[in-house]
Order: C-alpha cells, then structure tokens, then sequence
C-alpha cells in the first residue's frame, strides 16, 4: 500500500464540475492499492496517517512538528490513485501489473475509509474509478509517501 500524505489547509475533489468532498486544515491523501495488500497493510497506514506528528504546535510557537492530525482535530480528504503503482522503468507506458484489481483495490479502499471514520475525526473522499479533479493547498508544502508492503 502506498499513500501520498500532504498537510494541506484546504483541498476538495470534484467529478463532472461537481464538488464531492472538500475539507479545511488536515491531511489529504492519495491511495494507492497493491495486489498483496490485505487488513493489515490497511491497519499499519491507518495508524500511521493519523498518529504521524506532521502539525506545529501553536502552544509552543514554534514550527516542530509536534501534533498528529488527531490531536489537532483536522480532517482528512481521501482518494484513491492506482497510479501510485504505476511501474515506468521499462518501455514509454507505464505498467499497472502490481496495483491490485479494481474489485479487490475498492473493498480495502473502502475499508481503509471506514477505518478512518472510526477515529471521529471528518472524513471525505473521492469517487473511488472516477475521473477526478483534486485542488490541494498544500501546507508548507509537506509531503509525504507512505509505504507498506506485505511482508
């Protein structure tokens, strides 16, 4: 599983001129599904995107990164990207042969989704196989990519 995690103020996607998710302050983040993921690979990057300490605290007025999106009580704007899969060391096209099937990359998608929710905070996403236009203000710019592999 691969996931673009970008601090972002603000982002929203939108499907034929229409806007699906939008949010404020928080992460937004890009999904890609590989065709070994399974729960777990799903649990570690859950955990991960929502503990990583990628916010200042403003307490202490300074710029450390010392709060994770929880404790700040940020939003997180989801969408799934296969070509994060996308493998172009050989040839001018890029192969898609390790992203996972579009059936089995939506069920973990969604599961990662649902996930998510769980922990309160506001979740929104794209149209999971959709053409997608995505606005990110990115914020700082911080970006990150987030890798697990089974193992």
């Amino acid at each position: 599983m691969r996931v673009i995690i970008q601090r972002v103020k603000s982002s929203q996607v939108t499907v034929n001129d229409k806007i699906i998710g939008q949010i404020g302050s928080g992460l937004n983040l890009l999904v890609g599904i590989a065709d070994t993921d399974t729960e777990v690979e799903i649990d570690w990057m859950v955990r991960k995107c929502l503990e990583l300490r990628l916010f200042p605290s403003h307490d202490t007025g300074g710029d450390r990164w010392e709060k994770s999106v929880q404790e700040i009580g940020g939003e997180l704007l989801v969408v799934s990207q296969f070509t994060l899969y996308g493998d172009c060391r050989k040839g001018r096209r890029p192969s898609f042969s390790s992203s996972a099937t579009p059936e089995s990359a939506q069920a973990l998608y969604e599961q990662f989704v649902n996930k998510l929710r769980q922990s309160g905070l506001r979740v929104e996403t794209g149209e999971f196989g959709a053409m997608m236009n995505v606005l990110i203000e990115n914020d700082g710019p911080v970006t990150l990519l987030l890798e697990r592999e089974k193992e």
